[in-house]
């Protein structure tokens, strides 16, 4: 601690899910991030597939910073599976996001998710965390985007 700062009496609380500080530090970090980053914002990424009757058949959410995409969710209802649907997301995430000025996706997985399925689309792992319970593995993807993706 520098002269210059000075500790203030302070609570810590421990708990489950807390909204409010879970906005609160959204919002500090959010504005942190965007003045480091020279104002380049942090903005909502989804994509939505529904069948006939309205019923979701898989989405993706993501954020998108700067040049950076970052894939937070994908899910494809188990019925759904093996038939494209989560190609056809990712794919229109991508074009979204080098819509936005964004180069570059990120995504992690699961090892027993899904880590065979991002090299098929060209995403190159980077790393392995071990450690999630069951003896699996954190796996993280990054793909370069390029004009095609545009």
């Amino acid at each position: 601690m520098t002269s210059e700062q000075r500790s203030v009496d302070t609570a810590l609380q421990v708990g489950g899910q807390d909204d409010d500080l879970e906005k609160w530090l959204d919002e500090e970090l959010t504005a942190f991030n965007t003045a480091a980053a020279d104002g380049a914002p942090t903005e909502s990424l989804s994509v939505r597939a529904t069948d006939t009757t309205g019923d979701l058949v898989g989405g993706l959410t993501a954020w998108t910073w700067g040049s950076l995409c970052s894939v937070d969710m994908l899910w494809v209802r188990e019925d759904q599976r093996h038939a494209g649907w989560g190609s056809r997301l990712m794919r229109a995430a991508e074009t979204e996001a080098a819509r936005r000025g964004c180069t570059d996706m990120i995504v992690s997985t699961y090892s027993f998710q899904a880590p065979g399925f991002y090299p098929r689309l060209g995403y190159r792992e980077r790393a392995r965390i071990e450690g999630v319970p069951g003896g699996h593995e954190d796996v993280y993807f990054h793909k370069r985007l390029g004009p095609a993706d545009a």
